[in-house]
C-alpha cells in the first residue's frame, strides 16, 4: 500500500465517522426537540415519548415528506402555540449544539 493509499483510507475512514456521528447528534436533537415541542403542546409521560419518537421518524421518511421543522411548525399551527420559524429553528440550532456535546462527552 503507498502512502497515497494509506492517505486516502485515513480520510475515507475519517469521512465515515464523521458522518456516524453527525447521524446520531441529528437524531438525538431531534428526541430532544420532539420532547420539547410535546411539553409545549402540553403532552407528557408516555404521549410526549410518543410525539418524540414522531418527530425523530419524520427525519426518515420518503424525500416528499416534511422535515422536523415542517413537522413541529404543523402540529404547533393546529394546537395554537405561538412559536415562530425562528424560534424553532434557533431552538433546533440550540439543541445540535448540545447534542454534538454530549455525544463527543460519550452520553
Amino acid at each position: 500500500m503507498t502512502t497515497f493509499d494509506k492517505r486516502e483510507e485515513a480520510f475515507e475512514q475519517q469521512f465515515a465517522h464523521d458522518e456516524e456521528l453527525r447521524f446520531k447528534a441529528t437524531a438525538r436533537r431531534n428526541k430532544m426537540l420532539g420532547l420539547w415541542a410535546a411539553e409545549k403542546l402540553g403532552l407528557s409521560g408516555a404521549e410526549a415519548d410518543s410525539y418524540a419518537l414522531s418527530v425523530v421518524m419524520s427525519a426518515f421518511e420518503d424525500a416528499d415528506a416534511p422535515d422536523v421543522m415542517h413537522k413541529i411548525r404543523k402540529d404547533f399551527d393546529a394546537k395554537g402555540i405561538a412559536q415562530s420559524d425562528h424560534q424553532i429553528a434557533r431552538h433546533m440550532t440550540e439543541l445540535m449544539a448540545k447534542a454534538i456535546v454530549d455525544i463527543k462527552a460519550g452520553r
